[in-house]
Order: C-alpha cells, then structure tokens, then sequence
C-alpha cells in the first residue's frame, strides 16, 4: 500500500484549519480523530465517489479530495478500506483539488 496515493475528502475549511498546525485530525464529517480512533480514506476514486453519496451528498460546503502519500503513515486496509491510525501531517497530502 505504500507505492500508491490514498484519498480522504474533506471539507475546505477543516483542510485550511489544519495548516497552521501542520496536521489534519477530521475522521469523517463531523467526527475527529479523537472520537473516531482512525482517519476514513479511500483507495480510489470510486470508493471516494461512494462515500460522497452516503456521507456528503447532502452537503453545500466546498470539499477537497485529499491525495495522501501513505509513506511512513499507520495506514491499515479494514473492511476495504484504508485507514490511517494517526494525525495526517499536511506534508503527507501531494495535492487537494475540489471534489466536483
């Protein structure tokens, strides 16, 4: 798993919050690190694309999707999912560009 890039969506604004300090700590919407125990990613766009349609259809805000570098992360691949056990340090994203 760690020859490619993971993805997580995110809110804008939460991806702005985490610059200052140099890492992101949202699990999923409206659920943090602390309360969850993981960071939700994907594998692929099309499992991005399903968690848009369960979790954040619904939702105005501007999203980004995060491509993360899971080199050196705790990233563990559970119920086909990846999951990263740990802050995402925001050197570890490669890129964000808007989910459309």
């Amino acid at each position: 798993m760690d020859t490619i890039n993971i993805l997580h969506l995110a809110l804008r604004a939460d991806w702005a919050d985490a610059q200052p300090a140099g890492e992101y700590r949202i699990s999923t919407l409206g659920r943090t690190l602390k309360e969850e125990g993981f960071i939700h990613c994907s594998r692929d766009l099309d499992q991005l694309h399903g968690v848009y349609a369960a979790f954040y259809s619904h939702l105005t805000e501007p999203l980004l999707i995060l491509d993360i570098d899971p080199t050196g992360l705790d990233i563990r691949l559970e119920n086909g999912f990846p999951h990263l056990y740990g802050p995402l340090p925001t050197t570890s994203v490669t890129a964000t560009r808007p989910y459309a």
